[in-house]
């Protein structure tokens, strides 16, 4: 009998069904991954393993016992610890409360601090983070630091199984590199290990088998060493992915966009760059680099220090409103916290912009507008009316996007636009970027997926501790110089 596996797995929410008789098993000393494209069912069967959501039908099991969890915290007790995408990080909690939330330790019924900043800096220290304030309030963290907190957290509980659903979609590449020594150790101390990943490279890097999941069902299982990345593609998606990077002739026109000598309130340090109709701009750089703070600047978010934004003919500083009527559109990279209303429906996020261009609002003409954004954007729903909060993460993130196109801007900031996508759908918006600039549009690009924006991109800034180099063309850039810039090297 497998250690830990899940039989005839069934799920429907209303009239969709999540999964359909799905298996799956995964042994000690094992990497199993899961792929698929989003709303394909991977996040369900993870929730369903873990005690977040209840099966229809279907049975558990775990180390020969009948695995049946009341909740997460009884998954916990059993030593089963979910990673979660979308991160279930407390805000306004420290760090060192966070790694031991559900666990913390007590001496005499009274909280034991020193065992817990204890607990949470050797958690840390495996992750290359030993070094950080375990008293930081993890709201004022970066992305990338919360998913570092909540990798923490299953560390510290010493979970028999873990499961990673997207571990690495916040991390720099030297966090990710940390990760996967992470989790080699953890195989070879006989974790059964569930790893969930958009990023086919790390599929192959780090799984001992691939399970592929399509509309709920399982296709099949594969030893590593018998499935190529091109095959996991096309059995995910039902298709060939022909073209990743689709990219048109492009002449760029007149500057849209033009920032000179930019300083923020603490990043960018100093930014100029130039954005060009017809043209994709990216811009590389680590987490911390200050390349989310440029867009955010740029966008009316955060103060100006010093410097001049110009768009058109106007510079000088402007509201995120005044952005928006001229022309510019943002994406944030944070689409839970900020980018989306996850308790509106899909409909009210699309036209959400919309609604203040005149006093009269028309819910029948934003139920239309959504739904053809939607269709547009191949985002799996139930229709225009469902909450965006009942979708998967790629699929909110298509409505984030559409929200942008709904409005008609001309410049579009998009930070991390993939992230947390599943490969067919970004190969559809990388699609969508190229048409958007053969239409005489703008797109600048945040990414700290270095093969993406070699791929999509026209040129490429590179930020530094919170400076911006020079941009390089991006058709004559090889991967290794990218990374080595970034790198500061």
């Amino acid at each position: 009998m497998p250690f830990f596996a899940a039989q005839g797995i069934c799920k429907r929410f209303g009239a969709t069904v999540a999964l359909k008789d799905v298996a799956f098993d995964v042994e000690p000393g094992e990497v199993h991954a899961l792929v698929g494209e989003n709303g394909s069912g991977k996040s369900t069967l993870m929730r369903v393993l873990c005690g977040e959501t209840a099966p229809d039908a279907g049975s558990m099991s775990l180390d020969g016992s009948t695995y049946r969890p009341t909740g997460p915290q009884d998954a916990h007790r059993h030593g089963v610890a979910l990673i979660h995408q979308e991160l279930a990080v407390c805000a306004h909690l420290s760090v060192a409360e966070n790694v031991c939330l559900g666990a913390e330790p007590s001496v005499r019924l009274l909280l034991s601090r020193g065992t817990m900043a204890q607990t949470a800096r050797q958690a840390l220290a495996q992750l290359g983070h030993g070094d950080l304030d375990v008293w930081t309030e993890v709201g004022r963290l970066p992305v990338a630091m919360r998913q570092i907190v909540e990798i923490a957290r299953a560390l510290a509980a010493d979970a028999r199984v873990v499961i990673f659903d997207e571990p690495t979609s916040s991390l720099t590449q030297s966090d990710a590199e940390r990760l996967f020594a992470v989790v080699a150790q953890l195989r070879g101390q006989g974790k059964a290990i569930v790893y969930i990943s958009h990023f086919l490279d790390e599929i192959e890097r780090v799984a001992d088998r691939v399970s592929v999941l399509r509309d709920g069902e399982k296709v099949g299982t594969f030893a590593r060493a018998d499935i190529g990345r091109d095959r996991m593609v096309t059995l995910m998606v039902g298709r060939a992915v022909d073209e990743m990077y689709p990219r048109s002739e492009r002449v760029p026109g007149d500057v849209l966009l033009r920032v000179e000598d930019l300083a923020g309130a603490s990043k960018p340090t100093r930014a100029s760059l130039t954005v060009r109709r017809g043209e994709v701009l990216g811009i590389a750089g680590l987490t911390a680099s200050g390349r989310t703070e440029l867009l955010r600047a740029v966008f009316g978010l955060d103060a100006v220090r010093q410097g001049r934004v110009t768009v058109g003919a106007y510079g000088g500083p402007a509201s995120p409103a005044r952005r928006w009527r001229q022309g510019i559109g943002m994406l944030s990279e944070d689409r839970k916290g900020e980018g989306l209303a996850m308790n509106l429906s899909i409909s009210d996020n699309v036209t959400l912009a919309n609604t203040n261009r005149g006093f009269w609002v028309s819910p029948a003409r934003m139920r239309a507008d959504a739904s053809t954004w939607a269709e547009r954007l191949r985002v799996r729903c139930q229709g225009p009316d469902q909450p965006v909060g009942a979708l998967s993460g790629g699929n909110q993130q298509k409505v984030a996007l559409g929200r942008l196109l709904s409005y008609g801007v001309d410049l579009l900031l998009l930070d991390e636009p993939t992230r947390g996508i599943d490969v067919g759908s970004k190969a559809e918006i990388y699609a969508l970027v190229d048409r958007l600039v053969q239409e005489g549009k703008a797109v600048v690009i945040v990414s700290g997926y270095l093969p993406e924006l070699l791929g999509v991109c026209d040129r490429i800034a590179v930020m530094h501790r919170g400076e911006l180099g020079p941009p390089i063309d991006a058709r004559t850039t090889a991967e290794a110089r990218l990374a080595s810039m970034v790198a500061g090297e």
